[in-house]
């Protein structure tokens, strides 16, 4: 449980009062960027990533993106939180913004009953729309109207078919709705039967509507890839395996299955033994039989892995490996180390192994997930190295001041290296409210712990 202004405002959010009467301007932080790593210095943070989350997250996104007319969540706005024409309806933001509302009923006891409403809408639009009633499955998107457009074609993403499985599962475990854990089941069922490659391990990841996987008709694989597509068509990603790595991970919380199990225990394996490798990056792209094709370093994406990684290795046997914890660690030191803004703070976008960031942009998502990996480092190696907690400090003062929009709230999508924003929308099919929230919480909670001990 968090103890935060959530419980002042969210309520009147809830209830259709402007944010702007809700929440204050975002207050300076006290903290020195050298503060020592005391209880004093935990609780003052801890405090100010609460407000982060209940302003400029929870109390933007709610109940703003219910759309009342077609279900489920509405994702375009712009700077100004204005809705903006939609985009149609995208299983990744749906079942993340599922998972998020799912969350808050979990994590937030004064926010139970006025969430509740926003899961069963999450869980309504998953169940009676974006799954295939007739080949099993869940749409890659479709229009407001329900219906298959060329934007998304026929088939079925498995990044987005383990967004919804995500969402449902957390959706279960928040409101003990046996459909949405049936649906769950139904969805790793499906993507297990048609897109498991039993003989190289990992998953196909296009398949089509009837759930075949979808072959390259061209070496590049790109002649026929869909206008939203994450990569060159059926090849195995980096992306889409970190993320079914993810979504298994919540199912199995709340269905101990052996099958999934198994698949669990082979997505680790594949994720930690495959995808990363020394000295700490991660290949974006392979064929089907695990050999990599060249790319760039995502440092987000390292960062991000390191927690997930860790987070399903304790969830299977109680503690981490060596192994996993090695490479885990591996990961966030080479993003510190090649993709760290030593003038302004915070992570890049990519570059290659060993020569400068080739994209110093910095997007919303890498900056939160950032966060939350350098206090999970701090927490467990603070004590030998005291650079996790100092580089913690750095980032989420640029969070503070850079990412997040003082004056009109929520998160810029996009800025500089020096924090200008240049994408200035604040939602959109890509950018819903889980990277930051589920980030936030984390480090909300992990604070409090380290503040305890």
């Amino acid at each position: 449980m968090r103890h935060s202004s959530l419980r002042r405002f969210g309520v009147l959010v809830l209830l259709g009062v402007s944010s702007a009467l809700c929440f204050a301007q975002q207050a300076s932080s006290s903290l020195p960027s050298n503060a020592p790593p005391t209880r004093e210095t935990y609780l003052l943070l801890a405090g100010e990533v609460d407000t982060a989350l209940d302003r400029d997250v929870l109390g933007m996104w709610f109940p703003r993106s219910m759309d009342r007319e077609h279900g489920g969540f509405h994702s375009h706005y712009g700077r100004d939180w204005q809705s903006l024409p939609s985009d149609g309806k995208f299983s990744v933001f749906q079942g993340r913004m599922t998972w998020v509302t799912s969350q808050v009923v979990l994590r937030e006891p004064a926010m139970q009953e006025a969430f509740r409403p926003l899961v069963k809408q999450g869980v309504d639009y998953l169940e009676n729309t974006l799954w295939d009633k007739q080949y099993g499955g869940f749409y890659w998107g479709l229009d407001d109207d329900g219906k298959m457009t060329p934007q998304f074609t026929e088939n079925k993403d498995l990044y987005g078919v383990g967004f919804c499985i995500y969402g449902l599962a957390a959706a279960y475990q928040a409101t003990g709705d046996q459909g949405a854990l049936e649906l769950a089941k139904k969805g790793f069922l499906w993507t297990d039967e048609h897109g498991h490659d039993a003989l190289n391990g990992g998953y196909f990841e296009m398949l089509t509507r009837g759930g075949k996987p979808v072959i390259p008709d061209s070496p590049s694989g790109m002649v026929t890839m869909p206008p939203i597509q994450i990569g060159p068509e059926n090849y195995k990603s980096m992306n889409t395996h970190i993320h079914l790595l993810e979504a298994w991970t919540q199912l199995y919380q709340v269905w101990p299955d052996a099958t999934l199990r198994s698949r669990l225990e082979e997505m680790l394996a594949i994720v930690r033994d495959k995808i990363s490798v020394e000295p700490g990056v991660m290949n974006q792209y392979f064929t089907n039989a695990w050999q990599p094709i060249p790319g760039h370093d995502s440092y987000g994406h390292d960062v991000e892995t390191a927690y997930l990684m860790l987070e399903t290795d304790e969830l299977l046997h109680g503690k981490a490996s060596a192994k996993t914890e090695r490479m885990a660690k591996m990961l966030v030191d080479h993003a510190l180390a090649y993709g760290w803004d030593a003038k302004n703070g915070g992570f890049f976008q990519y570059g290659t192994t060993f020569d400068q960031p080739e994209d110093t942009h910095k997007e919303w998502w890498v900056q939160v997930e950032g966060l939350n990996a350098l206090l999970m480092m701090h927490e467990r190696y603070g004590k030998e190295n005291p650079i996790y907690f100092q580089r913690f400090l750095e980032q989420w003062d640029f969070i503070r001041t850079r990412t997040i929009d003082g004056k009109g709230h929520g998160l810029w999508n996009l800025t500089t290296a020096d924090g200008t924003p240049v994408v200035l929308d604040k939602g959109s099919i890509w950018k819903a409210a889980y990277h930051d929230s589920r980030a936030f919480w984390n480090v909300s909670g992990r604070l409090r712990k380290l503040a305890a001990e």
